[in-house]
């Protein structure tokens, strides 16, 4: 008797990662170089005869190029957005070629922190430049133009991937079909700009820190990282959901008058920050929430709507219900930016408890909005 797979049958099984190196130098927003570079991707499904097909997805803070599928067959989980992208699925791998790379400054694999600078052969720790959305996606175009795609059928991102996916918009016209921003925001509002300064402190005034250099000293900041972790997550799901998952219970059934956890959702964020701790570094995360801090196209452009107006996508704007990170309201910002802009778009407000979470979880109203548009798109090709 043959053994069960390790995989569902819609899953695109055993992937993976690639690794792109340019020798050329990339100048950023910030008037730093990098003297070459990696970028490490995944790539789903297969390119058609005109490279017509291709779908590019943007992940955000946390994420990576690990989008869908599995590296083993003892992973234990798959890809972040196994969920949506597959046979089947809503981003069908069946009918299109789907790239997900690792940005630039991330920590899984990509040139970033954790990788060796080729000027010193050390690892650049905090001496990588910091990196901003418009520098993601001129390398993200360089690495198009590798794989010969002159045009992305679609590049779709949630959260700050969302604000990738119209910085596309804005820097490369004419090389984007369809732009799918989801549950993201024109620019963060001074609360979120507050939530990542007190994350980054958390980190800096870890005593393992070390100023950044803290793998030199054989250390990690682990408790900062952790602690920066947990505020996030807290910000990423609704009052809602967490009431509904652990209101006030106890897990060991009575209060110990202690400072130890007493409350399930304690236990709860106190894991989440543990495991984070496990696959994130650091520098990447400091260098990360600035590069959402800076993202403000209407500073650079005059106006959102003047950012748009050059534009040439369909555009899709999804807003969740729930989500108080980046509201519905922050949405409808780009809405009616797009309106004013003259542009085409579709917009959808999901119901959901997920909160900010929402962009990741299989949601039938947002899979089923997801599928009409690309069955659509993929028709048209």
């Amino acid at each position: 008797m043959s053994a069960k797979p390790a995989q569902p049958a819609n899953s695109v099984g055993l992937v993976s990662p690639k690794t792109q190196h340019f020798n050329e130098a990339l100048t950023l927003e910030s008037g730093s170089t990098l003297n070459g570079f990696d970028l490490v991707y995944e790539t789903y499904g297969q390119l058609n005869a005109d490279k017509s097909n291709a779908i590019l997805i943007c992940h955000a803070l946390s994420g990576d190029h690990h989008v869908a599928g599995y590296h083993s067959d003892s992973d234990r989980k798959p890809g972040w957005w196994d969920s949506c992208v597959g046979p089947g699925k809503p981003i069908d791998t069946d009918k299109y070629f789907v790239i997900a790379p690792n940005n630039l400054g991330g920590c899984s694999g990509s040139t970033g922190p954790t990788t060796m600078n080729p000027d010193t052969g050390q690892p650049y720790g905090p001496e990588f430049p910091i990196v901003t959305v418009g520098d993601w996606v001129k390398s993200q175009a360089m690495l198009a133009d590798v794989l010969g795609i002159e045009r992305w059928a679609a590049v779709i991102g949630g959260s700050l991937g969302g604000m990738q996916v119209m910085q596309w918009s804005f820097d490369y016209p004419d090389r984007i079909r369809n732009a799918f921003v989801i549950a993201a925001a024109p620019k963060l509002s001074t609360q979120n700009i507050a939530f990542n300064e007190v994350a980054r402190q958390a980190i800096m005034n870890d005593q393992d820190f070390h100023g950044g250099h803290y793998n030199e000293h054989n250390v990690v900041p682990n408790r900062g990282l952790m602690l920066a972790r947990m505020l996030g997550h807290i910000t990423y799901l609704s009052d809602d959901v967490l009431d509904e998952k652990f209101g006030r219970e106890l897990r060991d059934g009575r209060i110990k008058f202690g400072y130890d956890v007493e409350f399930q959702v304690e236990s709860y964020l106190r894991y989440q920050g543990r495991s984070f701790v496990d696959r994130f570094d650091a520098n990447s995360y400091l260098l990360l929430t600035k590069c959402l801090d800076y993202f403000d196209p209407a500073s650079r452009f005059g106006s959102l709507a003047s950012a748009f107006r050059g534009a040439t996508a369909k555009f899709y704007v999804i807003s969740f219900s729930s989500d108080w990170r980046f509201s519905p309201a922050r949405s409808r910002e780009i809405l009616r930016a797009l309106l004013d802009a003259d542009q085409d778009v579709t917009y959808a407000e999901i119901e959901s408890k997920q909160g900010h979470d929402s962009f990741l979880m299989p949601i039938p109203r947002y899979h089923e909005v997801l599928r009409t548009a690309l069955n659509r798109i993929h028709r048209k090709l």
